[in-house]
């Protein structure tokens, strides 16, 4: 899409037959941006974070495009040196140069949109920092007004929202968090109706399910994409713990009840598939939101968190058995978390 002009469209996708589609449906291409923020990830993190990137790159090439911003061309230059050292093919990496300040490009990049005709667009969302909680990472509500990245039409809702925050069955369902989408930190003028209301006309869905609150640790107010995710437009996965004490053990058995009784367009109930979750991770002794749920899903493959825990083997299998055809690649990602996100919080799907 990034070689067309930009059109900014006045009326909402849905009136025009766009919605967005699933995130197993086919890529043209993922979006990534480097890591380069050390607030994020300091020292020895920072090299962890990149060598996951390596490997997000290795699994995804082969299958797709993969469009990543960087800061400036010489980081473009050693990042291609660096993937040919390792064999990795590159012709389907695209590199943009641009101003950004973090990676976690799922919340302020596009939201991309499709028609039954094929056209794609894509939703320019407003992006303040989960809530105004970090004022030098607001600045990336601006990266994608920069010329050249993404052309096409483009929608420009009035709307506080990230990508994490959101999840489609491509048949008409959005799944989403009361914690986030209803916190006043993010569009205190809109009751939840109002909300309702944005996700129907600028997603393309019908229906909006709500779970009450993410993970111990969620700096982003509860997104979805760590306590339950979409594998099929009927199949809903979810983690769970089973201990009483763990601190996420209420949290999300009440989820899970929710969970349960949720149907979709034509009333029938989700399937349900469990996720263990991978323990406590701390950074400066504050939990951290580590989750199984946090994966991606691309052509032929799915990027999935571990986190050398011993329910990784078990995490695994349960999205082999999800994601039949589908190659499960495990990605090191103690070192992302510690960024307080995974490898779906920092990538973005552009459908075919």
């Amino acid at each position: 899409m990034n070689a067309d002009a930009l059109r900014i469209a006045l009326e909402k996708p849905a009136e025009l037959g766009y919605r967005m589609p699933a995130e197993w449906e086919p890529h043209e291409a993922t979006w990534l941006a480097w890591p380069q923020n050390e607030l994020t990830w300091p020292g020895q993190k920072m090299a962890e974070a990149r060598e996951a990137y390596f490997q997000m790159l290795e699994a995804l090439l082969p299958f797709e495009k993969v469009h990543l911003l960087v800061p400036d061309e010489k980081t473009a230059e050693s990042i291609f040196a660096q993937l040919k050292k390792r064999s990795i093919g590159t012709a389907g990496l695209k590199t943009h140069s641009v101003k950004y300040v973090d990676g976690w490009i799922r919340d302020y990049g596009p939201t991309f949109l499709k028609n039954k005709a094929g056209e794609k667009a894509w939703c320019k969302w407003i992006f303040n920092a989960w809530g105004s909680k970090y004022s030098d990472l607001m600045e990336d509500t601006a990266v994608f007004d920069q010329e050249g990245l993404v052309g096409g039409l483009c929608f420009k809702p009035k709307f506080v929202l990230e990508g994490g925050s959101i999840e489609v069955n491509g048949a008409g369902v959005c799944l989403t968090s009361e914690q986030c989408l209803l916190n006043p930190n993010r569009n205190p003028q809109l009751d939840r109706l109002d909300i309702e209301k944005n996700l129907k006309d600028y997603l393309g869905v019908e229906k909006v399910l709500w779970l009450p609150e993410g993970i111990v640790g969620d700096d982003t107010d509860g997104h979805i994409d760590d306590i339950a995710r979409f594998t099929a437009e009927d199949t809903l996965v979810a983690p769970r713990v089973h201990d009483s004490s763990d601190e996420n053990n209420a949290i999300l058995e009440e989820n899970w009840k929710r969970l349960k009784s949720f149907s979709n367009l034509k009333n029938k109930s989700f399937r349900l598939a469990e996720l263990p979750m991978p323990g406590r991770l701390e950074r400066e002794g504050g939990p951290l939101p580590a989750s199984y749920a946090n994966f991606y899903l691309a052509n032929g493959v799915v990027l999935q968190p571990v986190f050398n825990h011993k329910n990784d083997d078990r995490a695994v299998k349960v999205m082999r058995d999800l994601c039949r055809g589908r190659e499960i690649v495990p990605i090191p990602s103690s070192a992302l978390v510690y960024g307080f996100g995974a490898v779906h919080c920092l990538s973005q799907q552009e459908p075919l």
